[in-house]
């Protein structure tokens, strides 16, 4: 059999989980190697990404390479891809969740403090940026773009208060600073924290070799997410948020949505047992679009 390539792109967190599905392969018999593709979201570090149309910046390049043949399988951080993916690939595992929460990184050495802020928080993401001004509406949001190194090196250069990461990045490259704060209060992107591995369509070799390692609770709770995400006709560009959990054979799912300078919030919390939750975050968007959400979103579209 000859080898899976897997496609992957050059950052250091993108490498960690391409080589963990590597790992995975390897551990039921499958040999494979890594191929480096560079991203559109990785050359322009400049633009925010709301202002680029961020819908699968990180996983175009990717997607290319795989229906040209370069590689047979890819691997995405969940979040970056678009829910409506391109024709003729198709999902092939999703790996176990690990942390779905936002950290505040201060700078090395300083603590985060919320008495009285009026002060600077760095970030790239409109969805964090409107959730932060929501709460703390005398700060002032940074553009904050790059790789999670550079991330993490421009905040120990500057004089912001911190900035905002996902903790799953963190962790998973052994960076994760002894004074971040995790940010319980923000309600993680559809689908943070979770790996995807794609393939193409009708490649019954990928798609049998990833399948060993799918994980079916955290594929149901992220498609749950992405659902509630596609339903409000929501990307990267806008304040969405969603979580879902199993707890006691039930699925917990909390969702929200903003208004980009954070002013307006509509949010909803909804349970419902495992075996009818197929629907749920189409429902759960239908149901907060009535209930508020729709003038929230016609508000974003008309500053668009």
């Amino acid at each position: 059999m000859e080898k899976i390539r897997i496609g992957t792109r050059e950052s250091q967190l993108a490498v960690w989980q391409a080589t963990l599905v590597k790992d995975l392969l390897l551990q039921h018999g499958y040999d494979s190697e890594l191929v480096y593709i560079k991203s559109e979201g990785d050359t322009d570090l400049q633009t925010p990404l709301y202002e680029i149309g961020v819908q699968g910046i990180f996983t175009r390049a990717l997607d290319i390479a795989l229906l040209n043949g370069d590689v047979d399988i890819a691997v995405h951080s969940m979040k970056d891809v678009p829910t409506q993916m391109a024709k003729r690939i198709v999902q092939a595992a999703v790996l176990p969740r690990a942390s779905y929460k936002d950290l505040l990184v201060p700078r090395p050495g300083e603590l985060f403090s919320d008495d009285n802020r009026a002060g600077a928080i760095a970030t790239s993401s409109i969805r964090r940026k409107a959730q932060w001004l929501n709460r703390y509406p005398n700060d002032r949001i940074e553009n904050l773009r790059g790789n999670v190194n550079t991330r993490l090196r421009k905040v120990e250069e500057s004089n912001w208060d911190g900035a905002i990461f996902a903790a799953a990045g963190l962790e998973r490259i052994g960076l994760r600073p002894d004074n971040a704060v995790e940010l319980d209060w923000m309600l993680p992107a559809p689908a943070q924290g979770a790996i995807t591995v794609v393939c193409r369509e009708g490649d019954n070799i990928a798609i049998e070799a990833c399948g060993n390692f799918h994980n079916v609770e955290t594929a149901l709770c992220t498609a749950i997410e992405r659902d509630f995400l596609r339903a409000l006709l929501g990307g990267c560009s806008t304040p969405i948020s969603a979580l879902a959990k199993v707890e006691d054979g039930l699925v917990v799912f909390e969702g929200n949505i903003l208004s980009k300078d954070g002013r307006h919030k509509k949010e909803i919390r909804k349970k419902i047992a495992l075996d009818g939750a197929t629907d749920l975050g189409r429902l759960a968007a239908e149901e907060l679009q009535q209930d508020g959400g729709q003038q929230i979103l016609e508000g974003i579209r008309n500053d668009q």
